[in-house]
């Protein structure tokens, strides 16, 4: 017989305390509810009790001073990290949203970037826009410059010089043939023949004179040598002033293309003196590689067949915009959620890069170039931090 059963008048009694088995099954009623699925419900987002940890942690948000943190601690489970979120999502959307922040490439200093902070949305326009630009000048400079005026012109100017050139070897001849010599031209340089008897003779010829003969052309020929060396002088100097003009004849019709472009972004940034700067650096540098740009598809196939470390970088590269913060789709002030508090997802990291060159087919460190991993939020709100344990 169980302990706790007894017996009574023959009858057998059950124990006061004891359970029915229907007891054990906890029965809810239904018909208390006016939803199907528990889906049909909003989410709660107000504490469940703990009415002075919520009036502290809101007071506390109020308080927007650098430098004051809120640390909140409670038992597991009572929602503190659900309430805190809830409600920073809630007061974030009445906040004015943070700046976007992107690099530029600096041409005064390349290994040091140049920061700028944008309104939240224009990082991401800025960005787009010198994507743009890059597309567009390679795309008119080639349309440009592969015209048939063009060319043209770039031949009247080739013949100005050689016209020059050519007046300055006929006057050289003339000269030359005063001391019985017949100077020539080709693409290795200027040379000259002996003359006898009217005609020009080679070396095998000339070796055949009398030796009295010979003597008197090796005299003459120390003025003649003279006279080529002023000749092939004047001739760099003329070839210098041609390929200046040409290369500023190229300059000026570039200037108009690319400042129709540029221009434009100015107007659009104009407010940004960093980026004014930047892009005054884009001009420049895109008139310096005009002939890059011109022929940039054989450069290509060109820089393909050299060794990686003799090739020459897309100028172009350096015009693009670095966008690592674009608060475009953003509303209001950011809310973020970090398990894990170590230093570096705090505050950021350095990273390096090796840069090497091939000097007698032996590898040497010249320089290290250093790129920041900067945790953007702190350039907004380094006055607020929570914590929650």
């Amino acid at each position: 017989m169980d302990i706790k059963e007894k017996i009574f008048g023959g009858k057998l009694m059950k124990n006061k305390n004891e359970l029915n088995f229907k007891d054990l099954k906890m029965t809810c009623n239904s018909n208390i509810f006016n939803f199907e699925t528990t889906q049909e419900l909003k989410d709660i987002t107000t504490g469940i009790g703990q009415e002075r940890g919520i009036k502290a942690l809101e007071f506390g948000l109020q308080v927007d001073v650098k430098g004051y943190n809120l640390y909140i601690e409670g038992p597991s489970g009572v929602g503190k990290t659900m309430y805190t979120k809830n409600y920073l999502n809630k007061i974030s959307k009445k906040q004015k949203t943070p700046n976007d922040w992107c690099y530029i490439y600096n041409f005064d200093n390349p290994n040091e970037p140049i920061a700028v902070s944008l309104p939240a949305g224009q990082g991401k326009e800025f960005k787009n826009a010198m994507d743009g630009f890059i597309l567009e000048v390679k795309k008119d400079i080639k349309k440009t410059f592969n015209a048939n005026d063009f060319e043209k012109e770039k031949a009247l100017l080739k013949q100005e010089f050689e016209e020059k050139r050519s007046s300055i070897l006929d006057k050289l001849n003339v000269d030359a043939s005063k001391h019985n010599f017949q100077v020539k031209s080709s693409q290795n340089g200027i040379y000259m023949m002996p003359i006898v008897n009217g005609k020009a003779i080679d070396e095998e010829e000339f070796d055949k004179l009398d030796d009295e003969i010979k003597q008197v052309y090796e005299e003459k020929s120390s003025i003649v040598q003279a006279q080529i060396m002023d000749a092939i002088e004047q001739i760099k100097i003329i070839e210098r002033q041609s390929d200046k003009k040409i290369s500023e004849w190229q300059s000026n019709i570039a200037l108009l293309t690319i400042n129709v472009h540029i221009n434009y972004l100015k107007s659009q940034f104009k407010r940004n003196k960093k980026i004014t700067k930047f892009l005054n650096d884009v001009k420049q540098d895109v008139l310096k590689n005009v002939s890059y740009f011109v022929d940039e598809d054989k450069e290509k196939e060109k820089q393909q067949q050299m060794n990686p470390a003799q090739r020459k970088q897309d100028p172009s590269l350096n015009y693009r915009v670095n966008l690592f913060v674009d608060n475009s789709n953003t509303e209001g002030a950011p809310v973020i959620m970090d398990s894990n508090y170590s230093y570096h997802n705090i505050f950021g990291t350095l990273e390096y890069e090796i840069l090497w060159f091939i000097k007698k087919n032996r590898p040497y460190n010249v320089k290290t170039r250093s790129f920041t991993t900067s945790k953007w939020w702190l350039h907004h709100f380094p006055s607020k931090r929570f914590i929650t344990k």
